[in-house]
């Protein structure tokens, strides 16, 4: 691996940890503060990534014209510079063939290379295919809303704790509504998260019974999240960017009523304060503008690197974000509750490097004999 290449993979990892950490103590601050509206505050996030989306598209749109336009330009230059060597005389036929091929190898044919903003869609709005995500946006409206409650009402060292319980969900459900089974290898690494869980519950001083269901709650809604996107992916031509695009639209008219029903009068008692200063709407348009990039750097990290090191640097992550909330927001550690931190990252990390093995098992498994003969008889 060359010197800049390590450089680069060093910079992305280092992005999606400033990104991602920045962005949990950043929401914390602003579920922490006066204003005690963190569906106000989901919202909002809501409306940023949603105009995000609308520029990235709109930049989207410039690059491919760009690219489009100079693709052409190529194309007439090469046509040009054929038919001059065509209209040459002078030279042999021989000559001639050998220059054409000149031209096919270093003629640039090809499109250039695309720029970053060409992989954002138009974002268009159709009430025919946001029908379609709507089930989608409710899913996700409770997993961003839970979210955000378990971060304002637990510690930021026992986050990660508290949000513990997704993949023992994922299993579950991938069982329950796909028919995926689970082997006993899968078993045993959701055993000592479900482990990690209770004893990372047990020594936290500060344990919030809200925040920990709520936790539960967020989890149990993102593992349904990750299933209905896969549903309902093909209504946006399998584009994440459109289907991010759809679900922050449809979330910002699902949270009005909910927003209504249960923080209008915190919200009017706050018109004189929170909601005419400057450094809190700051706060918030950065902390939506972290959300929108955390999607950004993460694709880019797994590029960067595979998935299987996306997720050992997610759980790198977590455990120095665990580690550096003792410090910075003052929550005071004890055995149990770091013990617990680091058992749910390590069983988290289990899961994620055997189910990856199955896979690879399942990739690289000859056909079923039973299948192979029902060809045959077919045949």
């Amino acid at each position: 691996m060359s010197a800049s290449n390590t450089t680069y993979i060093s910079s992305v990892v280092l992005t999606y940890w400033v990104v991602s950490i920045s962005m949990v103590y950043l929401n914390k601050a602003l579920m922490s503060g006066n204003l005690e509206a963190p569906l106000f505050v989901t919202w909002f996030q809501c409306i940023v990534t949603a105009v995000i989306c609308w520029l990235a598209g709109k930049c989207g749109e410039r690059a491919q014209r760009i690219r489009s336009a100079a693709y052409s330009k190529i194309n007439q230059d090469d046509s040009m510079m054929l038919a001059n060597n065509n209209s040459t005389t002078t030279s042999s036929p021989g000559e001639n063939n050998n220059n054409t091929s000149s031209l096919s190898i270093n003629g640039s044919s090809e499109p250039p290379k695309p720029s970053f903003f060409a992989q954002f869609p138009k974002a268009e709005y159709s009430f025919t295919v946001a029908r379609k995500i709507f089930p989608l946006s409710i899913v996700f409206v409770g997993m961003i809303s839970f979210n955000n409650l378990c971060l304002k009402w637990v510690e930021v060292s026992f986050y990660n704790v508290a949000r513990a319980l997704t993949i023992v969900f994922n299993v579950f459900f991938s069982r329950l509504l796909l028919g995926i089974p689970t082997s006993l290898r899968t078993m045993l690494c959701l055993s000592v998260v479900v482990m990690g869980f209770f004893i990372g519950s047990k020594g936290e001083l500060n344990f919030s019974s809200r925040g920990t269901i709520a936790g539960v709650a967020s989890s149990l809604f993102v593992s349904l999240n990750s299933i209905f996107t896969k549903k309902v992916l093909p209504a946006v031509d399998d584009n994440h960017w459109k289907l991010t695009w759809y679900n922050n639209i449809n979330a910002c008219f699902l949270f009005l009523p909910l927003i209504y029903y249960f923080e209008y009068d915190i919200l009017k008692e706050h018109l004189d304060m929170e909601l005419i200063s400057g450094q809190f709407w700051s706060a918030m348009t950065i902390a939506g503008f972290f959300g929108f990039s955390i999607g950004i750097v993460t694709v880019l990290q797994i590029k960067a690197t595979s998935p299987l090191s996306h997720n050992i640097s997610g759980t790198a992550k977590a455990a120095v974000q665990s580690m550096m909330a003792f410090y910075i927001w003052g929550n005071e550690p004890t055995l149990l509750g770091v013990l617990g931190i680091f058992i749910v990252l390590g069983g988290s990390l289990l899961y994620t490097y055997v189910k990856m093995n199955e896979n690879k098992m399942i990739a690289h498994s000859p056909p079923r004999r039973d299948v192979e003969m029902s060809q045959r008889s077919g045949a």
